[in-house]
Order: C-alpha cells, then sequence, then structure tokens
C-alpha cells in the first residue's frame, strides 16, 4: 500500500511536471480529507521502496528475503537508509485507534466486520437502516429498525394489512374488496430471497482504476472513497449474486437478486451478501439472517472459491487447508445451513477454482495498477 502511493505521488509529478511537494498537495486536494506524507525522502530519488522500508511500513524480517517491488538501488540498500537519517524521527503512522475517544469505536467497528454484522442495527435484527459498515448495502434495508419483527424476508404477519412487516413495500388492503394487497399480489407466488457466503469475488472486490492512473485523478475520482473504504473496498450492491443497483464495475449488474425480483416484487430487499475478503470455509458466518419457522425460503449460494488454497501467510503450504479438512468444513457449513433455512430452501455449492491458472500466468508479473 505504501509503495503503491509513493508510487502514484512520482507518476504524478513526471506528468503535471511538477515538484514531489506539489505532487503530495495535488494529491491531497483529490482525497476527502487531509493525509499528510513525507515527502523530502522523495526528491532524493529514491523509489518507493527505499521510502516506505525508511518510513518503516515496510520491514525485512530475519532470515527472510528483502520483501520489494522495484529493483534494489544500486548503492547499498542499507547505506540508502542511512541516507535517509533524517527520516529516523518519522515514527511511522499511530494508529487512530490508539486514542482513548476512538478505541470503543474502533472495537466496534472491527467486532461488526469480523462478525459481518451492520454497525448500526438499533433492534438487532441483523439488517441496517444505514448503507455501509455491513448495513444494506450488504443486506437487505431495515424498514424498521426499533421492531425486531420487521426486517426483509419473513413471512407476511397478517399479511401485512396494518403495516409492512417484510420491508417490501407492499401492505395494506384493497379497498375495493377488501383484500389485503399482500395476500392479493404475493399468496402462492412462492417468495424466496437469496443469500451469498463467500469471499472477496462474492462481495466484488474492486479497486477503481482512477485511483491509481494519474491521467484519470481528479476531486471527482475519489468523491467515492469514504463509502468504498466502509464497504471494505468491496462493492456488494453490484455484487452477481445480491447486487441491486446497475454498474459498469466488472460489467453491467445482472445479479441473481435482481431476476429473482423482476419476476416477483415481492422479493424486495431479500438480499443478504455475506462475504468476507480472504473468507475461509471454516469460517462460516453465524451471521445468516433467517427464522426456519417465521421466514421465506432462500437460495443460498455458497462459494468460497480460492482463499483455502491462496493465503497470505509466509509458508502458504503450511496454511493450506487439506482436502480432509476443506470436506469436514464444507459438511458442518451445510448442516448448519440444513438447521437453519426454512423448507423449500436450495443451497447451490461453488468449488474450488484450478489456482494454477493463475499461477502459470501471474507468477512473474507485476500488478498493472498506476500505468
Amino acid at each position: 500500500g505504501c509503495v503503491l502511493v509513493v508510487s502514484v505521488i512520482e507518476q504524478l509529478a513526471q506528468w503535471h511536471n511538477s515538484t514531489i511537494k506539489v505532487a503530495v498537495e495535488r494529491l491531497c486536494n483529490y482525497i476527502p480529507g487531509k493525509y499528510q506524507i513525507i515527502h523530502h525522502i522523495i526528491d532524493r530519488e529514491m523509489n518507493a521502496d527505499v521510502v516506505c522500508h525508511s518510513l518503516k511500513l515496510c520491514k525485512q524480517d530475519p532470515g527472510q528475503p528483502l520483501c520489494h517491488l522495484y529493483p534494489p538501488p544500486k548503492v547499498s540498500w542499507f547505506s540508502t537508509f542511512f541516507k535517509a537519517t533524517h527520516c529516523r524521527s518519522f515514527m511511522g503512522f499511530s494508529s487512530v485507534c490508539a486514542f482513548p475517544l476512538l478505541a470503543n469505536l474502533c472495537e466496534k467497528i472491527k467486532y461488526v466486520i469480523r462478525n459481518k454484522l451492520p454497525f448500526e442495527d438499533v433492534d438487532g435484527d441483523k439488517f441496517s437502516t444505514f448503507p455501509t459498515l455491513r448495513g444494506y448495502h450488504w443486506r437487505g434495508r431495515d424498514c424498521n429498525d426499533k421492531n425486531t419483527t420487521v426486517y426483509p424476508g419473513r413471512r407476511p404477519d397478517n399479511w401485512d394489512v396494518k403495516s409492512d412487516s417484510n420491508c417490501n413495500g407492499i401492505w395494506g388492503v384493497d379497498p375495493k374488496d377488501g383484500i389485503p394487497y399482500e395476500e392479493k399480489f404475493c399468496k402462492g407466488a412462492d417468495s424466496q430471497g437469496v443469500v451469498l457466503l463467500g469471499d472477496s469475488a462474492g462481495a466484488h472486490f474492486h479497486i477503481p482504476p482512477e485511483w491509481m492512473t494519474v491521467t484519470q485523478m481528479s476531486a471527482k475520482s475519489f468523491a467515492n472513497l469514504p463509502m468504498a473504504f466502509t464497504d471494505e473496498l468491496d462493492w456488494p450492491q453490484f455484487s452477481e449474486i445480491t447486487g441491486f443497483l446497475n454498474s459498469t464495475i466488472g460489467g453491467w449488474t445482472d445479479s441473481l437478486y435482481l431476476r429473482l425480483r423482476r419476476r416477483n416484487r415481492c422479493n424486495h430487499r431479500d438480499l443478504q451478501n455475506i462475504s468476507q475478503n480472504g473468507m475461509l470455509t471454516v469460517y462460516l458466518s453465524s451471521s445468516l439472517a433467517r427464522n426456519q419457522l417465521l421466514d421465506n425460503p432462500a437460495i443460498v449460494i455458497y462459494a468460497t472459491i480460492g482463499n483455502d488454497v491462496c493465503n497470505g501467510n509466509r509458508d502458504t503450504l503450511a496454511h493450506m487447508t487439506t482436502p480432509k479438512e476443506m470436506f469436514s468444513n464444507v459438511v458442518q457449513a451445510l448442516q448448519y445451513l440444513d438447521s437453519r433455512l426454512p423448507n423449500g430452501s436450495h443451497v447451490v455449492l461453488t468449488g474450488l477454482v484450478d489456482g494454477r491458472f493463475l499461477w502459470d500466468n501471474l507468477h512473474d508479473r507485476y500488478h498493472p495498477l498506476g500505468k
């Protein structure tokens, strides 16, 4: 991340034929809020690896090869660091969570992300009126966050004569014949929601290229930065399974949820995206919101498609999930779903991708961010 930011600053300076200092200020003006970056090291014509190691944002573990993206400088790596001694006083980026006033807030944010639960959920029914931080970008929007019996996906309470108990927007009685609208439109329609249990692919992880391509950068490019960060750099509202907004990110959204909704408006808002970047099969989320007795059936897509094989540990092989472990995890997950889903639900299980294709084609290439 540090190397990426420094590289972008260098490219900004080149593109606009400006100094590094002006490029930093330009980038800060693009980004909502001010983020200060030490710029005088870059002025010494050191590459981004040297800068980030000097700022102690990157480190070399004992006995491990040096992690770098650029060719090492011709002079000694450590003598280059030594020449940057004016940065030794810089102690790295202090975590905002170290401040007492923010500690509780940070802990709550960590909790909701770890457990894939909404940050704002007054009634505790796992549905929210707030878009990000696991809010309604991830699950159907709650229409009454003060009533735990009102949420998307439940079977209507007394055909929703008096109020909208399932948040699909259909309630009340037709004055012409006295039949509740929910009964008239939705009875026998086999309403069902859609749930995704997955990893970054299902969460629709995406870094906009205009964030990294200096020729496209502007204040407008970063306008959605706060939303993207509070959605963990995921865009579940555009997902192929639970997307409810049209987008050109990765192609036009044609999600399973939208198809169900087009066929049957009674399915409005009945979606749950319980995905997480790096999700493993062992972590089937208990944050699934489905009552076996009160709710409509659901189509559940269970797709953790690669993190059991490709992980971020130093010794990847040692941390791979074995076939035996994965089989056990999947069976436990299916048993859990069987105990929680209403009758008539379906589970679609997606297998792992063949990672050999990725390795064979990408192992010796740099990621093309920042043209």
